[in-house]
């Protein structure tokens, strides 16, 4: 939504001016565009305090500018409110609303997605103030929030922007496809550990139990020789009696 502001627009009115205006606005197409058009700055001074989103700058001034229409045709003057204070919740409301349904790269639930604009705002605004980067700390108390969510909503806000994997992702004009797929080195030993498993599991309980201890959970002969109550030399001769076993399973004509 594209508007020209008018003169008026650009220079402070009085209240009784104002006021006629909403009082002519539902009779005086005129005067209703005479007000959207002096609050326009206004709008579009809240757009610019969510340009960090992945929305271009014209859409975000167009959703604030709808959502001004909507507080210039809702606004009662009668309540003795400044318009203000009804504009800017509608307009915030209304940007936060796009940006919601349309900014995210990734999937986001809508309490993170409120919880992420909070802590991006605290921290801007608390970055100003102290001439650094704000807390954890500090941005709990800033926002109310819990230090927890805080932590979640800074994590999440990394999954509002993408990068294409079509972009350079190195001066030598590699991009991000080279740097997805790679070898994997264990691979060729797939078919070797459905082997070793299939063998072992044919083998008796105590053997099992011993080439676990061994080489999946890495202990020594001495610590499984305590384990089990023999001595390092007794555990030596389990062993080599079950991997001899475990071979002659492997290569019999049953297994295979």
């Amino acid at each position: 939504m594209q508007a020209t502001v008018p003169f008026h627009a650009t220079r402070r009115v009085s209240k009784e001016y104002e006021r006629s205006l909403f009082e002519r606005r539902d009779s005086d197409p005129a005067a209703r565009e005479s007000l959207i058009a002096m609050k326009l700055p206004l709008a579009w001074a809240l757009a610019r305090r969510y340009a960090g989103s992945n929305a271009e700058a014209d859409d975000l001034r167009q959703v604030a500018a709808l959502g001004l229409v909507k507080a210039v045709d809702r606004f009662d003057p009668e309540r003795g409110a400044a318009f203000s204070s009804f504009a800017v919740p509608t307009i915030t409301g209304e940007l936060r609303r796009y940006i919601r349904d349309t900014g995210w790269a990734a999937h986001v639930t809508r309490d993170v997605q409120e919880a992420v604009l909070a802590v991006t705002r605290a921290a801007d605004d608390l970055g100003g103030a102290l001439g650094r980067s704000a807390t954890i700390r500090e941005l709990a108390q800033a926002t109310g929030l819990p230090r927890e969510r805080v932590v979640e909503a800074l994590a999440a806000g990394r999954a509002y922007h993408a990068d294409s994997l079509d972009a350079p992702a190195a001066e030598d004009g590699t991009d991000h496809y080279d740097e997805i797929g790679r070898r994997d080195d264990e691979l060729e030993q797939v078919e070797s550990r459905a082997t070793a498993r299939a063998v072992v599991g044919r083998l008796p309980q105590n053997e099992r139990e011993l080439l676990w201890m061994r080489f999946d959970q890495g202990m020594t002969q001495r610590q499984i020789g305590a384990r089990i109550g023999v001595s390092q030399m007794h555990v030596s001769r389990l062993l080599r009696r079950a991997l001899q076993r475990a071979s002659i399973l492997a290569e019999s004509p049953s297994f295979r």
